[in-house]
């Protein structure tokens, strides 16, 4: 029997971890995960999956994410049942997370939050004014750092690391995977 799910997507809100009684971490948290089609008006859907990661794994993932972290996970579904405090039988089913990757950078993370409280109107992905050039110059060889700060009257614009910014990039057939 085959019982694997692999999913990327948001957190709908920050992970909620509780212990039980033996002292064992549990969180659980909903992720949204984009359809591949649009609807009618255009509109790219999602739908909202119900997770839950356990022990060491369940603390990691809480401190190291929050609401809208883009995250991969993989596990397997598992669905339970129990009777609510009203009599009726509750079905639930969800991922139990067995590993998890996080997606996007603490600097990304941070960015789109600022973004998002303070109503900006740069792209999610801008790089932050003065933030560091992950590949430490700008294509060429002569080690220039790159400044990314937007003026004032335009927005910050990303980074191209393949842009070679009029300089030639030397590959040779040694460099090649094939």
């Amino acid at each position: 029997m085959i019982n694997r799910a692999v999913l990327t997507g948001r957190l709908t809100r920050d992970p909620e971890v509780r212990y039980t009684q033996s002292g064992a971490a549990v969180a659980t948290f909903t992720l949204a995960v984009d359809r591949q089609f649009t609807n009618q008006q255009g509109q790219r859907e999602a739908d909202f999956i119900n997770c839950v990661i356990w022990r060491k794994s369940a603390e990691n993932f809480a401190n190291f994410t929050h609401k809208g972290s883009l995250v991969g996970i993989e596990g397997r579904i598992q669905t339970r049942n129990y009777e609510n405090q009203q009599g009726q039988r509750v079905y639930v089913t969800e991922v139990v997370v067995e590993n998890f990757a996080l997606l996007e950078s603490r600097s990304q993370t941070e960015q789109r939050t600022s973004n998002t409280n303070n109503n900006d109107n740069f792209a999610n992905n801008a790089p932050q004014a003065g933030s560091a050039n992950p590949f430490g110059n700008n294509g060429g060889d002569n080690g220039s750092s790159v400044s990314n700060a937007p003026t004032s009257n335009q927005p910050a614009q990303p980074v191209d690391p393949f842009a070679s910014n009029g300089e030639s990039i030397d590959i040779s057939d040694d460099d090649l995977p094939f």
